[in-house]
């Protein structure tokens, strides 16, 4: 076997000195001409925050951002009580895409960093340096908004109690949506005393409590067939016939789904809903959301499987390929388009 791989790897480099020869004397083999500097230490910098001093390396990401970011401290706290200033508080990740995004988009625009310096004060967390924060204002968000998700962005009183939160705010108003300048300029936010914010404070508080006093009682739902039923149509109806899945935007795995569907088609012998996930399944293995062992990524930015964010997790490996080796109703073995997937599944849980 070491045999047989020391043969490919020799092999390997005689091909790249076919397709590369090596440079004519007299030659250091450098393109000077399309050399890229990497070293962001010989770079000029207009702005250097706080986060200089940090160690985590999403903090460090923003060192260089306009925005007079603190770590999240006593020193922010304490200069949001005596300057009666609300706190804005960003909670992200390193190789989270949107985070990336929003930074690009907000964080190194002037203008936003202006409105930030002079009325809040801002704060950045790294959700894994710091999972203790990140879970309490996750929960304030998914209770206030429904959804959550990173960049993580929420607006806090002097005392840490948030009364404003969201997930990825765009540049502009767009879609419906309020852009991160009007947001910021807000009077619900930028022109909020510390008593105004107390009132919303307890009004938001309360209607949390209200949330989880509903959410403990016992349901009386039973799941029954029809239950079941009305279920798979529900999921049916949101099917993309064209591209798969069941997103029109992003194309997320959720494992949850062809899963119920493979059970709802067995209870209720519905071909149809077997056929969508072998189609999913065909558009997945057809694009480029995973590797070349078929590791996937987290999701698609786009409808058709096609361009990742590069991120991978082994939780999604785990959820994710025991439905893409299920073997279907009438299905003697695995079909080429498990196979795809087997390697990258077999390995997830080896580890």
């Amino acid at each position: 076997m070491i045999a047989w791989m020391n043969k490919v790897a020799v092999s390997s480099l005689a091909l790249i000195f076919c397709i590369w020869p090596p440079s004519a004397p007299g030659s250091n083999g450098t393109d000077t001409k399309n050399i890229v500097n990497t070293n962001s230490a010989n770079a000029t910098h207009s702005h250097t925050n706080r986060l200089a001093h940090e160690k985590s390396p999403y903090l460090l990401q923003h060192q260089f951002n306009p925005v007079d970011w603190y770590a999240w401290g006593e020193e922010a706290f304490e200069k949001a009580r005596r300057e009666n200033k609300p706190i804005f508080l960003s909670i992200g990740y390193s190789t989270c895409h949107w985070c990336h995004v929003m930074e690009r988009e907000s964080f190194e625009n002037e203008d936003i960093a202006r409105l930030l310096n002079e009325h809040f004060v801002s704060i950045k967390v790294d959700r894994e340096e710091r999972p203790d924060v990140d879970k309490i204002y996750m929960t304030f968000v998914q209770a206030t908004t429904g959804s959550g998700g990173w960049p993580l962005n929420v607006f806090l009183t002097p005392n840490l109690k948030p009364f404003f939160g969201g997930t990825y705010f765009p540049p502009m108003s767009a879609h419906g949506r309020s852009g991160f300048p009007q947001l910021l300029e807000q009077s619900l936010i930028s022109g909020l005393t510390v008593a105004q914010t107390s009132i919303v404070r307890r009004d938001i508080h309360s209607q949390l409590e209200q949330m989880v006093a509903t959410n403990t009682r016992p349901s009386k739902l039973v799941l029954g067939p029809e239950i079941m039923r009305h279920a798979g149509v529900t999921l049916k109806d949101g099917y993309d016939p064209q591209n798969g899945g069941f997103a029109a935007l992003q194309n997320f795995p959720q494992p949850s789904q062809p899963q119920f569907l493979l059970r709802y088609a067995k209870r209720f012998a519905d071909k149809e809903a077997v056929q969508m996930v072998l189609h999913t399944c065909e558009h997945m293995a057809a694009g480029g959301i995973h590797d070349q062992l078929g590791g996937l990524c987290r999701y698609s930015v786009d409808a058709e499987w096609l361009v990742p964010p590069f991120r991978k997790d082994a939780l999604r490996q785990r959820a994710t390929h025991p439905t893409l080796l299920r073997r279907l109703p009438g299905q003697r073995g695995f079909n080429a388009i498990q196979m795809s997937f087997a390697i990258s599944w077999i390995t997830s849980c080896a580890t």
